[in-house]
């Protein structure tokens, strides 16, 4: 049995593959990669698919559901251009490498960012606080989980204007309440689905309203509601087995309910951290990340050791992004808790066996 805590493309309930397998082979009559995006057993698929999302996350009226393509990089520009308006300037709390992206995707398009919050001087260590909300701005944006250096936002920014989410690493993990935001956007490949599809969560009153000269028709978030996610052919088997993991979602409780799973993977896994002597976590305690959970080994003579410990354990993905090094543990809804007890026994068994 492997325990995987990677950090994306990353693990899914396994009867959502089963089932995802089986539709390769035979959906339907044919193949699900096969069938036609406009045939009326995908449409139900895709119409199920925006319900599910619609339910899990109590989303309210006056909000479209998309399944678009690009990842959430080519988000960076999307909402960008469907939130400028005659200010032509934003205002982004960075706080690691993908905030980073999505402000450099804005300056692009031509919004003059305003980068009124940033935890850049620790090394991406916190998340800001008591920070001004500028005035002048078309809309905020900020990134609620960081999968690289392991923060996460506890709270939504308070403010009165235009509020933008990536959520591409937290999403369905804990509720939200939706109707705080203009546009969260989400890659799929976390807590949704596989690479190749995002999530976008749009209030209405937002489209059709950019005061962008540039505005490519697939960009524009208003011709995606209209045709229903369908402009172009959309990508099939990432909706579908999207479609599948919100059933399986739902079925185990909800977000409540992974929410405190979640809460219990994470307890457990970062009281091993601070409790064993040969461990350290990375960022600030009241700032912990629930998805990725971001640690060092002091001492770095045992690394081949440890490194060997956990392969032998049947564990992967568990060595830290390469541009900061050390060790990320990320715990998605799919993780189970039996995967993070043997993490946990093997940090146990390297610090007895140290001693």
């Amino acid at each position: 049995m492997k325990h995987n805590f990677g950090a994306g493309p990353c693990i899914l309930p396994q009867g959502v593959f089963k089932e995802a397998a089986e539709a390769v082979l035979d959906f339907n009559g044919l193949s699900l990669l096969e069938i036609s995006h406009r045939s009326p057993d995908f449409v139900e698929v895709m119409e199920e698919a925006q319900k599910l999302v619609k339910k899990a996350l109590n989303v309210p009226d006056g909000y479209s559901v998309l399944f678009l393509q690009g990842g959430a990089t080519l988000g960076f520009s999307i909402v960008a251009l469907n939130m400028m308006r005659e200010k032509k300037k934003a205002g982004y709390i960075h706080t690691g490498t993908w905030a980073k992206g999505a402000i450099g995707e804005a300056k692009a398009v031509g919004i003059d960012v305003d980068v009124f919050a940033s935890s850049e001087d620790k090394g991406f260590t916190y998340i800001p606080k008591n920070y001004t909300i500028p005035k002048e701005v078309d809309y905020i944006h900020y990134t609620s989980n960081n999968t690289i250096f392991g923060t996460q936002f506890k709270e939504i920014p308070k403010t009165s204007k235009p509020l933008v989410c990536d959520m591409s690493s937290d999403i369905f993990s804990k509720p939200i309440d939706v109707s705080k935001f203009d546009i969260i956007y989400a890659g799929a490949q976390k807590n949704l689905g596989p690479a190749g599809t995002t999530l976008y969560i749009v209030k209405d009153e937002i489209l059709g309203k950019s005061s962008s000269s540039f505005l490519p028709k697939y960009l524009n978030l208003k011709n995606h509601v209209n045709k229903g996610s369908m402009m172009n052919t959309p990508p099939v088997f990432a909706v579908y087995v999207s479609m599948l993991n919100l059933r399986d979602l739902l079925k185990n409780g909800g977000v409540e309910a992974a929410a405190k799973r979640n809460e219990e993977k994470a307890t457990l896994l970062y009281n091993e951290i601070d409790r064993n002597s040969l461990f350290e976590g990375t960022v600030n305690k009241e700032d912990r990340s629930l998805m990725n959970a971001t640690f060092l080994l002091k001492e770095e003579g045992l690394k081949d050791t440890f490194d060997k410990m956990w392969d032998d354990a049947g564990i992967v993905g568990l060595k830290g992004h390469r541009s900061v090094g050390g060790y990320r543990a990320s715990m998605y809804n799919a993780l189970k808790i039996d995967s993070v007890k043997v993490l946990v026994e093997v940090m146990n068994e390297l610090e007895r066996t140290k001693g």
